[in-house]
């Protein structure tokens, strides 16, 4: 698949227009070629891909629109490319995939692509981000599409490859199971919480500023979310967990649609939470975008308080399921309550 020309009404200078970008996005992407799987990558009308012997293919995609996901005047172009990418590998992650490549379609209003006076343009800070996590966890860019658009948006499909028959899946936590959690939780909603705070004070912008570096070190977690391929990946290796999926939504969302595709129910005890810093209990079980995993391994299971480095935390148990018990509770000292799915669902809330 190539990067196609659709931009009909961008500047076609071969430096400064669709094609100068389209050629510095091959040169970037090159570096790439022949790693993870990719047999051909970007200039023909396919990529071709060749996984390992006896292993299959993952695939997710992820969508991340201007003013839904990302807001061009609170988070830095770098960081919108990197949680683009983000997204993706943190569903490969969760499956224990190893990431084999990336295809990626922008689109982007004009302006976006016009470098000012010594500074490069958004699109380019964006890529900047993107192939900063590409080359971290070498993932290829195989291809993908341009285009011009009102709205700036960015989607991405994520191609893993994982041993036949030994991907992490939702559906196969047992009662007995104790749960864990890599990471902290809540990070990614206080940074969010502190850019809607500062943005909406009359007169002054939200931070960050222009460059990587200069933003409150809270902010890190919100904008720069780590995927946890390693962790996944060994988790797998050594067949540990029962079951498996990233905090994307918010725990208490996404560990409701593990119940859920288990047949079973979850406790989390309060108490046990790894919490971000300066994240609320609110924000580490409904919060969303941290990105971590979470997974269930038998009670006999010897599970390492880290895992290439990334802290792993226990944080309640897997029960029986039965008529009326909720899908997910929270104990509280002695006290056990339903603990609603609050996290982000689509169409579901306000503006």
């Amino acid at each position: 698949m190539p990067l196609c020309p659709i931009l009909n009404r961008m500047d076609t200078n071969p430096e400064n227009g669709e094609l100068g970008l389209l050629r510095s996005i091959r040169h970037r992407a090159n570096q790439f070629q022949g790693r993870g799987g990719v047999r051909l990558g970007i200039g023909d009308d396919c990529a071709l891909l060749r996984p390992r012997p006896g292993e299959e293919l993952a695939v997710t995609t992820d969508l991340s629109l201007a003013g839904r996901h990302f807001r061009l005047d609170w988070h830095p172009a770098e960081a919108v490319g990197h949680r683009t990418l983000a997204r993706g590998l943190s569903d490969l992650a969760a499956m224990g995939a190893r990431p084999v490549a990336a295809f990626l379609s922008l689109g982007v209003p004009r302006d976006l692509t016009l470098a000012g006076a010594g500074s490069p343009s958004w699109v380019d800070r964006f890529l900047n981000g993107f192939f900063d996590l590409a080359n971290a966890c070498k993932t290829p860019l195989a291809g993908g599409d341009l285009a011009e658009s009102p709205l700036a948006l960015a989607d991405i499909v994520l191609v893993g490859a994982v041993p036949r028959g030994r991907a992490l899946l939702r559906s196969r936590a047992r009662p007995g199971d104790l749960l864990y959690v890599t990471g902290s939780l809540g990070g990614a909603a206080a940074g969010l919480a502190l850019l809607a705070q500062n943005g909406e004070k009359p007169g002054r912008a939200a931070p960050p500023m222009n460059a990587r570096n200069e933003f409150p070190e809270l902010l890190r977690p919100h904008f720069y979310p780590q995927p946890r391929i390693a962790q996944g990946e060994w988790l797998r290796r050594r067949r540990l967990a029962t079951a498996a999926l990233d905090v994307s939504d918010g725990l208490s969302t996404d560990l409701a649609h593990l119940c859920q595709e288990s047949g079973v129910t979850a406790v989390v005890e309060a108490d046990w939470l790894p919490r971000a810093e300066a994240a609320s209990l609110a924000q580490a079980l409904h919060g969303g975008e941290d990105y971590e995993i979470l997974f269930t391994a038998r009670p006999n299971a010897r599970i390492p308080g880290l895992i290439s480095g990334v802290a792993v935390t226990r944080i309640g148990r897997i029960e029986d399921h039965a008529p009326g018990k909720p899908l997910v509770s929270l104990a509280t000292g002695c006290t056990i309550e339903p603990l609603p799915a609050q996290g982000w669902e689509h169409f579901s809330h306000e503006g």
